[in-house]
C-alpha cells in the first residue's frame, strides 16, 4: 500500500488518501455470435420498399421521422435513407426529436443532443422541428395520459426509428424500442414523467397502445445491434406489430451482447459513461441491478469506478451514482441542471436515490482506480485482486484483466488472451493513456 498526498479535490478537502497499487492487466476478447447485416443501408432500403413505403407516404405528404438521445451506430445514415425513401414517395420528411427530457427538456437542447450525434438539418438535409409541446390522444389503461410531440401529431405521418436493447428499469418483456420511443421520447417530458411515476412498463405498453390507434404513425423501423456495435436485424414494420416486435427483438439483443464473464471483482474500471451509451449512463445489467435496484446483489462488483463522460451526453450524468469512485475530471463536466432535470423526470427520490448520488471524485485516473482497490479490500486479504476494465458498458467484447483473473480467463473456452500483462499506462499527471 503507498499513500499519496493530494490537491483538493472538488469541495472535499482531503490531505492524505489510502491506495493500493494496481497489479499489471491483460487483454481478453470474448468470443461472441457474429451475426451481423453486411450491408444495413440497402437492407433498410430494400425493407421500406417492400413495406411497401410508397402506399403509405402520398407526394405532399408531410413525415416527421424520429430522431432519439441513445447512441445509434450509423444512426445519421439510417435517417438520411429513410429521409431519400420518402421524398422517393414525394413525401416532405422532417426531423422530431425523440427524447422524452432529454437536452433539459427545452427544444434547444433537444436540438444540441442530436448535433453531438452529428445530427444537424445540414448533416441530414431536412428541417429540424424541435419544441416541448404536446397534445394529447386520451387516457390510456393505466391512468397516463397520452402525450404526442405536437410537430409529430400535425404531421400527415410519422415514421419512429428505434434501437431495441436492454433498458435500465426494463429487461424482460419489453425495453427500449419502438413501444418506447412512441410512449416516451414522443411524450416528451411531461409524458416521461408521468410514465415514470405511474410505473414505466405498464405506462409503455398503455401509452403505446392509445398513440398506435388512434395517432398518425405511418411505420416503425426497428434494429437490433450486436456486441460490436453493427446492425444485426432491421425490420420495417406497421403499428399494429409494434409490440411483437419489441419483444423478440429484445431476445436477440440478450443473446448478442456478452456479459462480464464474472461474477466476483473487487473493482470494475469503467472508461466512458453516458446517455449516449444507456439511460442510466451505465448498463446496470452489465454492472449488476442490484446497483440501481437492490436485491441480490450479481454479480459483486465490490467498487465501481467511472472515469470519463461522453461528449455526446452534454453533461448529463444520469447514474453516476451507481459509480463508488469517479474523476474530478469528470465531475467537472458535469451540467447538473440538466442531470437534475432527468433525474426530477425519473422520479426521484422516491425511487432509484443512485440516480442523484455522486460517487468520490478523485485528482486523476491513478487515484481513483487506486483508491477504489484500497477500499475493496482494506485489510490486504487478496494478494492477487480481481481488476477488469471495460471502454463502456455497451463495449464488453475486449476487456482488460487483472493477473488475478489469468487462470479463470485460461480456463474460460469464450476468452482469447491477445496480450501479456502490462503495467497500467499513465502519463506524467496520473491519468490513462
Amino acid at each position: 500500500m503507498r499513500w499519496s498526498r493530494l490537491r483538493k479535490v472538488s469541495e472535499y478537502k482531503m490531505t492524505r488518501l489510502p491506495t493500493r497499487p494496481a497489479p499489471p492487466m491483460f487483454v481478453v476478447r470474448q468470443r461472441i455470435d457474429e451475426q451481423f447485416i453486411s450491408d444495413p443501408l440497402d437492407d433498410l432500403r430494400k425493407r421500406l420498399k417492400d413495406f411497401p413505403l410508397s402506399k403509405k407516404v402520398k407526394p405532399g405528404q408531410h413525415i416527421a421521422i424520429t430522431a432519439g438521445s441513445r447512441g445509434m451506430p450509423g444512426f445519421d445514415d439510417m435517417l438520411r435513407v429513410i429521409v431519400e425513401m420518402v421524398r422517393e414517395c414525394g413525401g416532405e420528411p422532417f426531423l422530431v426529436p425523440a427524447m422524452g427530457s432529454h437536452g433539459g427538456a427545452t427544444a434547444k437542447g433537444q436540438i444540441s443532443v442530436l448535433a453531438a450525434e452529428g445530427i444537424t438539418e445540414d448533416t441530414i438535409g431536412v428541417p429540424i422541428r424541435a419544441t416541448m409541446e404536446t397534445i394529447s390522444y386520451g387516457r390510456a389503461s393505466n391512468g397516463a395520459e397520452a402525450y404526442f410531440d405536437r410537430n409529430a401529431a400535425e404531421a400527415d405521418g410519422v415514421i419512429v426509428l428505434a434501437a431495441v436493447k436492454l433498458h435500465s428499469e426494463l429487461r424482460d418483456d419489453i425495453a427500449s424500442g419502438l413501444c418506447k420511443m412512441t410512449a416516451i421520447g414522443l411524450g416528451k417530458q411531461r409524458g416521461a414523467q408521468q410514465a415514470h411515476v405511474l410505473g414505466l412498463y405498464e405506462s409503455i405498453k398503455a401509452v403505446s397502445s392509445v398513440t398506435l390507434q388512434r395517432g398518425n404513425i405511418t411505420a416503425g423501423v426497428a434494429v437490433v445491434f450486436n456486441a460490436k456495435q453493427q446492425p444485426a436485424k432491421i425490420a420495417v414494420i406497421p403499428p399494429d406489430q409494434f409490440y411483437q416486435t419489441d419483444r423478440h427483438f429484445l431476445q436477440i439483443y440478450k443473446q448478442l451482447h456478452p456479459r462480464i464473464p464474472f461474477d466476483e471483482l473487487d473493482v470494475l474500471v469503467v472508461d466512458w459513461m453516458g446517455k449516449n451509451i444507456s439511460g442510466s449512463g451505465m448498463d446496470p445489467s452489465i454492472i449488476g441491478w442490484w446497483r440501481l435496484n437492490g436485491g441480490d446483489q450479481r454479480p459483486n462488483y465490490r467498487r465501481v469506478v467511472v472515469l470519463n463522460i461522453t461528449p455526446e451526453s452534454l453533461g448529463n450524468a444520469i447514474g453516476i451514482g451507481m459509480a463508488d469512485f469517479t474523476t474530478e475530471r469528470l465531475v467537472h463536466q458535469v451540467d447538473w441542471e440538466t442531470t437534475y432535470i432527468n433525474i426530477l423526470t425519473a422520479n426521484y427520490p422516491d425511487r432509484r436515490p443512485q440516480y442523484g448520488m455522486r460517487p468520490l471524485p478523485l485528482a486523476c485516473d491513478r487515484e481513483a482506480i487506486e483508491a477504489a482497490l484500497h477500499s475493496a479490500d482494506p485489510l490486504l486479504t487478496n494478494p492477487m485482486p480481481r481488476i477488469v476494465r471495460c471502454r463502456a458498458t455497451n463495449h464488453v467484447e475486449e476487456l482488460l484483466l487483472s493477473e488475478g483473473l489469468l487462470d479463470e480467463a485460461k480456463a474460460n473456452p469464450n476468452l482469447e488472451i491477445l496480450s501479456k500483462p502490462e503495467p497500467w499506462p499513465y502519463d506524467a499527471a496520473g491519468n490513462l493513456i
